[in-house]
């Protein structure tokens, strides 16, 4: 019996996830919770009610997150969600499974900062990398991205993870085991950020996209992936028909969900992929101080010549 493309890429979507999902639970049971760390995120919440009530960890994170996941269907749709709901379950599941049948660490806490970071950032770059979110405070934050589009996403995380990790050093009593977690938020971060988007933040995939179908691709890349398109007017050389080229970067995690909407659109599109290094704009890498210091620099000569 012979497999579809479609069929083995949700295959690769659940084995990915699956996987991803158990690291998490890894660095969850055997790590954070035993040494009394909670690195932000709904986890860190639900690590919280454990810690006072002895609560499980992996029940009350899904539970929490119900209500997270019903307001992201009203708000972008079902389709959009349904990985990161099953991402949400397995996460929960694999937190209570590894809690049953895995010893925890509880030695040097420098140690447990940075195995919690390796592991907890392995463990969510397999699941973003496919598309999906563990719920928590990277969909809240997405969420609430959409209602104040003035603030990023980065500093939205930033400060929801910055409360739960202040709440936690009260919670514990100890200054100390916030300032563990916040290696843990740092080794995972880093580590997320080394494995989907390669050593250097700024850079990603470039496509052009030569198709009857670019508009309708558009719209589903604006709607599906919160990322912008642009369209250029196009006159094929042998035809000499006009037509349109779409233009499109991306990170490099998000190569496999473009290339899906385009083949799913049109299996006949001419595509062209190629690096893009050194972008600087919304979604990839803020303008440096230099570049801002030559932009000025180029105003004022412009304003001088007026």
């Amino acid at each position: 019996m012979k497999i579809n493309g479609k069929a083995k890429n949700l295959l690769l979507d659940m084995l990915l996830i699956l996987v991803g999902s158990a690291i998490y639970g890894v660095s969850v049971s055997v790590f954070t919770a035993p040494n009394n760390i909670a690195p932000g995120g709904v986890t860190g919440v639900a690590t919280l009610l454990n810690y006072l009530f002895g609560t499980p960890i992996g029940l009350f994170s899904f539970l929490i997150n119900i209500p997270i996941v019903i307001w992201a269907v009203l708000e972008i749709g079902w389709k959009l969600v349904v990985r990161s709901l099953i991402a949400v379950a397995l996460t929960s599941l694999m937190i209570d499974l590894c809690s049953a049948v895995l010893p925890a660490y509880q030695g040097d806490m420098i140690l447990v900062s940075l195995f919690a970071g390796l592991t907890e950032g392995v463990g969510l770059a397999l699941t973003f990398v496919r598309g999906a979110t563990t719920g928590g405070t990277d969909m809240l934050a997405r969420l609430l991205g959409r209602r104040f589009p003035h603030l990023s996403m980065g500093k939205l995380m930033l400060l929801l993870d910055g409360v739960i990790v202040a709440v936690s050093a009260v919670v514990y009593g100890s200054i100390e085991n916030a300032m563990y977690a916040c290696i843990v938020i740092f080794v995972s971060t880093k580590l997320i950020d080394s494995i989907l988007y390669g050593t250097d933040a700024g850079t990603g995939r470039l496509f052009f996209v030569m198709s009857p179908q670019v508009r309708r691709m558009g719209e589903r890349i604006i709607q599906e992936m919160d990322r912008t398109v642009t369209y250029l007017d196009s006159k094929g050389g042998y035809s000499n028909q006009p037509g349109e080229t779409m233009l499109c970067v991306v990170r490099r995690f998000e190569v496999f969900h473009i290339q899906n909407i385009i083949r799913s659109e049109d299996r006949d599109a001419f595509v062209i992929v190629g690096d893009a290094g050194d972008i600087t704009g919304e979604g990839f890498r803020p303008a440096r101080s230099d570049d801002q210091s030559l932009l000025e620099l180029l105003r004022g000569l412009k304003n001088q010549k007026r």
